[in-house]
């Protein structure tokens, strides 16, 4: 069945303004340069303001009306919102309306008897849930996901196929792990005999915070003692690792390929950009940002805002280094230049010395 919404009640729907006719009827979202007849499109980047001319979508969002004036006058349909991207994202919601599940446990998953299990748990086959391992109410498990031994889930979580929870490991309300999440997985933690590599037993867990989202095959491992935690609220891209005993706060966003060692703590509200690399026992003050490929050796003091590189350097900093980048050959052959002029004063300096004597 095709879902309709007028202008008009999306406008009501993200608090924004319709300058045109709100009567007109909306099925569905699109990109800006495919959209067409009764689809709503959006511009959040002015890199894509050419395609304005040319589109055929029946409704634009844009940002504020401050730049009204530099929009076509052909289009006759705008939602005018604070943040293009927000609005974007309810007004999806109204399309893409969510998947239902039959709440039922498949004959073909194994659930062990003393495991508990909450109203509306949907099992896929091929899962497994451990001894004593609690599931909450509305709780969906696809196939191939392991629930260990005394694990406990919250409610209305949602683990994609093959994510593994390790024994123990504690996870809040509706939190979602993608195909392949592993949380519980030994931290890395060794000793020496000798020539001999020693394991250290890693018996701590992981305890996942509500709200929070991990992608697809990232890893959370647990705890040597104690825990490892992901704040509320934090949301964790594709193939990151999180070592034993790291503490992330809350509303944290780390993004693909990203790796925290052991025993490094997170504030709240911190981002890793792709392909940040964080050292072990370090502290990253809160709001701090830091830039991709970053290499990261020391502390950071709360909302700095590091640029990419190794180390990562304070990104005024940085952008005082890249200033001077191109100007790099001329420089140096200025300087060049003085030495030469130096080194010539001097053995002319020299040579008169020597003429009075």
């Amino acid at each position: 069945m095709t879902i309709t919404r007028t202008l008009s009640e999306l406008a009501q729907l993200v608090g924004g303004e319709v300058v045109g006719d709100g009567n007109v009827e909306i099925s569905g979202v699109a990109p800006i340069e495919h959209a067409g007849p009764g689809e709503i499109t959006f511009l959040t980047h002015p890199k894509y303001r050419s395609f304005l001319a040319n589109c055929k979508a029946s409704a634009v969002i844009l940002s504020g009306k401050a730049g009204a004036a530099s929009v076509p006058s052909s289009r006759p349909n705008y939602l005018y919102v604070a943040q293009p991207t927000l609005a974007l994202a309810r007004i999806l919601g109204q399309f893409t309306p969510p998947q239902s599940y039959d709440g039922r446990v498949s004959p073909l998953a194994t659930v062990h008897e003393s495991a508990r299990l909450g109203l509306n748990v949907t099992v896929y086959p091929q899962a497994y849930i451990g001894s004593e391992a609690v599931v909450g109410e509305g709780c969906i498990l696809y196939p191939g996901v392991v629930v260990g031994d005394r694990a406990v889930l919250g409610e209305h979580c949602v683990l994609h196929p093959q994510v593994t929870i390790g024994e123990r490991c504690r996870i809040g309300n509706r939190v979602i792990l993608h195909a392949g999440v592993v949380i519980g997985s030994d931290g890395f933690g060794f000793t020496e005999d000798g020539a001999e590599r020693v394991k250290i037993p890693q018996v701590g867990v992981v305890e996942i915070e509500d709200d929070v989202e991990i992608g697809a095959n990232s890893t959370v491992d647990r705890a040597t003692l104690g825990k490892t935690v992901i704040g509320r609220g934090t949301k964790i891209d594709n193939l990151v690792h999180i070592a034993h005993n790291v503490v992330i706060g809350e509303q944290c966003l780390i993004i693909a390929q990203a790796g925290i060692a052991g025993s490094t703590k997170l504030g709240s509200r911190v981002i890793l950009a792709g392909q940040v690399g964080v050292l072990n026992h370090l502290e990253i003050g809160e709001g701090a940002m830091i830039g991709p490929q970053s290499g990261v050796p020391h502390s950071v003091a709360p909302y700095s805002v590091l640029s990419s590189g190794l180390p990562a350097t304070p990104h005024k900093e940085w952008l005082r280094v890249l200033m001077v980048l191109p100007r790099l050959p001329e420089l140096l052959n200025k300087l060049r230049t003085l030495e030469r002029n130096v080194s010539a004063k001097a053995r002319t300096k020299k040579k008169g010395a020597k003429t009075h004597a």
